[in-house]
């Protein structure tokens, strides 16, 4: 798949092309990330601390010979982002928030390798959760995957929006409209900015070598959203649990490749 990337390129304005050699290393910071997922997927449990979670990602990260992206970005003082029940994203961790039994969670991972990153989050369960919270998860997963569907060369950019927002409000959910994707390569935040809700047929035309993070954010009730005191945590303006899911995948000349895959 890599070698199918190194033909003739073209460059939208203010979008950087990925060559074979890029790629492959957005792949390796990409399986870091896959990694600390896998273990914290592992260790989220009722009575484990946010923080413990933060320190787990920080030792696998740094045992790869990556660096955690999040760490100091705009002052961020963790690892990663945790974000319980209705915080949607940039949940700080902290030793005193500890998951309870029924809790839903959503972890944001980044990891820089040799100057390149990889960022995935995945939403958890605690325990056992309720049904609503069960669907929850599975419609903003399956959004997700809908959205890479759309991720092919000659597709425009409202294609993956428009994926996302059917497959999401055909069950009764709500998109955040305030927070979407985004490139990312040599730096976490890239152009373009990726929306969860469009029309298809709209925006900017898909090219090999293009790399994204998709993300869906998905609310049970409204999509308004809140900041906390913390200048961080954002969460659902109506108190609903939310979801959070996303990949770092590569545009190809064939399927869409996510970089942050197992």
């Amino acid at each position: 798949m890599i070698r199918s990337l190194s033909g003739p390129r073209t460059k939208p304005a203010g979008i950087v092309l990925r060559d074979a050699r890029e790629l492959a290393l957005m792949r390796e910071a990409g399986r870091i990330v896959a990694k600390v997922h896998q273990a914290l997927g592992a260790a989220v449990r009722p009575g484990i601390s946010t923080a413990a979670l933060d320190t787990l990602a920080e030792r696998i990260i740094r045992d790869h010979g990556a660096v955690p992206t999040f760490l100091g970005y705009r002052g961020f003082p963790a690892s990663i982002c945790t974000s319980i029940n209705d915080e949607i994203v940039h949940g700080i961790p902290s030793p005193h928030r500890i998951l309870q039994e029924g809790d839903i969670i959503s972890i944001d991972v980044g990891a820089t390798y040799h100057g390149w990153v990889g960022d995935s989050a995945w939403t958890y369960p605690v325990g056992e959760i309720s049904p609503q919270a069960q669907r929850l998860l599975q419609v903003t997963e399956e959004a997700l995957w809908a959205g890479i569907a759309q991720a092919r060369a000659g597709h425009r950019l409202g294609d993956i929006s428009a994926a996302i927002q059917a497959h999401v409000e055909s069950h009764g959910f709500s998109v955040i409209r305030e927070y979407g994707g985004h490139g990312v390569g040599r730096a976490m935040h890239e152009p373009p900015s990726i929306l969860n809700y469009g029309r298809p047929g709209t925006g900017m035309r898909l090219r090999p070598g293009m790399t994204f993070a998709l993300e869906p954010m998905v609310a049970v009730g409204h999509w308004l959203t809140r900041t906390d005191a913390d200048g961080w945590t954002v969460r659902t303006q109506d108190g609903s649990l939310s979801a959070h899911f996303e990949h770092t995948l590569a545009v190809t000349e064939d399927e869409p490749w996510v970089l942050t895959a197992l």
